[in-house]
């Protein structure tokens, strides 16, 4: 255990503790955040990679009050240091993949370019690379007794984790996706470890996740539509715009929420992707979609999920990006969502 006597929570957050301004290290802390500095295939506006830093340093602006899990903090939450190989590796080969994806926008055919075709193989093992990481990294935390939570990075990156739980819970566990995108696209723009099939490989590669609940999805293709309709015995998707109508009609968002709670099994991992806010909350993130949520609604479902009874086993926050900007309002919000997600997670 961590000696708080002589930290002051009240106090200006230090650079020179951890995350959050905490004074924890690896072996003091409950929960273990590992930072995956990656952004390989996304498909619009790149930045992700850089988000963990970016709300690392914007944490030191939250307080730690937080008056549903009051003193969570103090069970310790700690950040692992960036890996720069891992994010040298993503900026090599976003430009791979860049070029890939101006050839496709063109109607190009990467099979009939060597070139392409090469640079596609690269970053197709790059992802097998990126996975392998995290499944080693987050298996040997967990081995250790700690909870562990990823930050990222675009969405592609938790399908390692998500595998060492499913070792670890052979018993299963539902996965909740706050996102505005299905993630269900197979090996999108030639790309199997894409950010936009995030979900169709858990389902695929992980039989552990016995349910896949949807929340604020409203931006999808036929493709995923389809996948979504054949898959009702492991999938249910609340549409953002089925969300607004219901809302619209008379239904409240606690209604609304009891029914997603039901939807999952006792054992709750977590997947939220910024991008199922409402995007004036994060405009830089890389693929904004209009419409989504307040931060405070999802807090509430959180809170929801966690007075059922459910027990969550560890989750993701990813594709907070600041874009060009050095300071701007994407990271204080994913500082937030972090400080809630780890705080309700040790409580």
């Amino acid at each position: 255990m961590a000696d708080l006597s002589l930290f002051d929570p009240n106090s200006p957050g230090l650079k020179s503790n951890n995350i959050f301004g905490l004074p924890f290290n690896e072996d003091s802390a409950e929960l273990v955040i590992l930072p995956v500095p990656w952004e390989v295939t996304v498909s619009y506006r790149p930045g992700s990679a850089r988000g963990a830093e970016h709300i690392f340093d914007a944490s030191l602006q939250v307080d730690l009050y937080d008056p549903d899990y009051p003193d969570a903090w103090k069970k310790g939450f700690y950040m692992l240091p960036i890996d720069r190989n891992i994010r040298k590796k993503s900026d090599f080969l976003r430009q791979c993949a860049e070029l890939i994806i101006s050839h496709l926008e063109e109607g190009g055919d990467v099979s009939a370019n060597a070139q392409l075709s090469q640079k596609m193989k690269e970053v197709n093992e790059g992802g097998k690379v990126l996975y392998n990481w995290v499944y080693e990294m987050t298996g040997r935390l967990l081995d250790e007794g700690k909870k562990v939570a990823l930050l990222g990075g675009d969405h592609s990156i938790p399908l390692g984790f998500i595998k060492a739980l499913g070792e670890r819970h052979p018993d299963g566990f539902g996965l909740l996706q706050i996102d505005a995108h299905a993630d269900l696209r197979v090996a999108y723009e030639g790309f199997k470890d894409s950010h936009a099939s995030i979900m169709y490989n858990v389902l695929e590669e992980v039989p552990q996740v016995s349910r896949l609940v949807q929340v604020g999805i409203r931006d999808y293709c036929d493709e995923e539509a389809i996948y979504i309709r054949q898959h009702p015995d492991r999938i249910t998707t609340f549409f953002d715009k089925e969300i607004k109508e219901r809302q619209f009609e008379g239904e409240t968002w606690r209604q609304i929420c009891q029914q997603i709670v039901n939807e999952l099994p006792q054992k709750v991992y977590i997947s939220f992707d910024i991008d199922g806010l409402d995007p004036k909350l994060c405009p830089n993130t890389g693929t904004p979609v209009p419409g989504g949520f307040e931060l405070e609604q999802i807090f509430y479902l959180f809170k929801k999920v966690k007075e059922s009874g459910r027990q969550i086993i560890g989750f993701d926050l990813n594709e907070v990006s600041n874009g060009e900007e050095s300071h701007c309002i994407d990271a204080i919000v994913g500082a937030r969502a972090l400080f809630k997600m780890c705080s309700m997670m040790v409580s």
